[in-house]
């Protein structure tokens, strides 16, 4: 196969840290307030205003609070299972690497008594209707590392006695939610905003304020500082929104709001979900006349439109030793490395053979679709070197 010769005008497809938004340069954060406290009247007002913005982008309801944590993701998700179970019965799902590891925070770290554990293999979804009204929740909105997302909260009771612990990070801004089965939302910039890594955010309903105060004090195991959002049994106005625990890094908070602003501009989240859409929509084009691949969602419901995850079907490949597989996957991902048409898109270690494509809001259409033509070739010279090897 001949080899294309446009190449990508941003080669960006990693899963996280994810593409920066288009346009994009380091004078973005030219006013960002370095070298002052984020405890100033300044840092407390940019503070609020990524708050602020994050709320307006995504249509939060206005007695839902949001603010930023320590850990990324993980420390947001942690934070909220640290601080709110316990009192009841926990369901927890997972199909994919990071949503089995709440499970393992929650039987080995935390030693809650009742745990109800429902997974999935990669690619699939588990029985979500197991999920008791009666019982806390916990799952992962989008499994980064499968390409599986939720197709919506049918699943979850209006009327639900328990809380819902949601880890959306690759999913929130690009993905349409229904805040009203959603008590706790966690995240972080550096997936569909593709803002700088480490910092989380986590979005509380009133459900998951009351709990979060009436649990402070009963909680069993050490809470760490970074885990103590309620102080005293309350968490104060502003105490998540501004007053952080950790120091944050300003430079990432500019950041933030320059993604913001662009996501405001585009149309808001309804933007952004198009974009994604788009994305997904140029690669479901190509898998149908690809021939040599396909999703690793096990059906087109519950495919998800950010980190988009494929197995390798040719037979060339299917007919290798388990362990020259991956060898083969990287010979593919590398040539397109070395060409600089895309990196850093191999799948995840712990994940199936094959690979990850990210195709949240800040990657463009007309990039995914000259990438999908580079796939294709490299593709094509990784099989034909195999046959070579094969033929002698």
């Amino acid at each position: 196969m001949q080899k294309p010769t446009q190449k990508t005008k941003c080669p960006n497809f990693s899963s996280g840290p994810c593409a920066k938004r288009p346009g994009w340069t380091v004078q973005a954060l030219a006013n960002a307030l370095v070298g002052r406290s984020h405890r100033s009247k300044e840092g407390k007002a940019r503070l609020n205003e990524v708050s602020e913005r994050m709320k307006r982008v995504l249509g939060l309801p206005a007695d839902y609070r949001i603010g930023v944590v320590a850990g990324s993701d993980t420390g947001a998700v942690e934070a909220a299972m640290w601080t709110m179970l316990g009192s009841r019965p926990v369901d927890m799902f997972g199909w994919e690497s990071f949503g089995k590891g709440w499970m393992t925070d929650a039987v080995k770290q935390l030693k809650l008594p009742k745990v109800n554990e429902y997974k999935a293999d990669y690619g699939k979804l588990p029985d979500l209707k197991k999920a008791n009204p009666a019982h806390d929740i916990i799952f992962t909105w989008n499994g980064t590392t499968s390409g599986v997302k939720v197709p919506n909260l049918d699943w979850i009771s209006p009327n639900r006695e328990g809380i819902t612990i949601c880890d959306a990070t690759s999913g929130v801004f690009a993905m349409e939610m229904d805040y009203s089965k959603l008590d706790v939302i966690t995240f972080s910039w550096q997936k569909v905003l593709g803002g700088e890594a480490a910092h989380g955010v986590i979005i509380l309903s009133p459900r998951a304020v009351k709990r979060m105060e009436e649990n402070e004090p009963k909680v069993s195991w050490p809470l760490p500082k970074i885990f103590r959002i309620a102080s005293e049994g309350k968490l104060k106005p502003g105490e998540l929104e501004y007053s952080t625990i950790n120091t944050p890094s300003m430079l990432c908070v500019e950041d933030a709001i320059d993604a913001l602003k662009w996501a405001e501009s585009i149309g808001g989240l309804k933007g952004l979900v198009q974009r994604s859409n788009a994305n997904l929509a140029a690669l479901e084009k190509w898998v149908e006349k690809a021939g040599w691949i396909d999703f690793l969602a096990e059906s087109k419901e519950i495919r998800s439109n950010t980190s988009v995850c494929f197995k390798i079907t040719a037979d060339w490949f299917k007919n290798l030793p388990d362990e020259e597989k991956a060898k083969a996957a990287k010979k593919i991902t590398s040539l397109l490395d070395k060409e600089g048409v895309a990196y850093d898109i191999n799948s995840y270690a712990k994940a199936p053979v094959g690979i990850r494509i990210w195709c949240g809001a800040t990657v463009e259409a007309s990039d995914v679709e000259i990438l999908t033509k580079w796939l294709d070739w490299a593709h094509a010279e990784v099989s034909a070197s195999y046959a070579k090897e094969a033929a002698k």
